[in-house]
């Protein structure tokens, strides 16, 4: 059998299927989130109940600290598209907030800093 026939019909498409399962299969999120855009908890998400097996809380406790969307989703090991929905659902809710990337006059630093964080994130996808 071919590696493309396995992640066809096997343990990859499964592992695959289970983040939609988690969006109910909505692959676009309520809100428009750039990949570099950064999350953090809400007081309001810091009182959620947790669970292990919830994914959205599994998120709220990942942006306990400031975290990108491409490190949200390298984290939870899902597409881009599934963290975006998960965080959509909880900026509505009012448990994570977006914080400013950069303004325009921002610093070299600042621009290098985000740039390894996003780099970072996405050589972990």
């Amino acid at each position: 059998m071919t590696e493309g026939r396995r992640r066809e019909g096997g343990r990859h498409a499964a592992s695959l299927a289970r983040p939609y399962a988690w969006t109910a299969g909505r692959t676009r999120p309520t809100v428009d989130l750039a990949v570099e855009a950064l999350i953090e908890t809400t007081p309001e998400g810091r009182v959620a109940p947790y669970s292990p097996t919830n994914p959205l809380a599994v998120v709220t406790q990942l942006c306990l600290h400031q975290r990108s969307v491409a490190e949200v989703a390298a984290h939870l090991g899902v597409p881009l598209g599934v963290a975006r929905v998960l965080i959509g659902d909880l900026l509505t809710a009012g448990q994570v907030s977006i914080r400013d990337t950069l303004t325009a006059d921002a610093s070299f630093d600042e621009r290098n800093d985000l740039l390894e964080r996003v780099l970072s994130g996405l050589r972990a996808l």
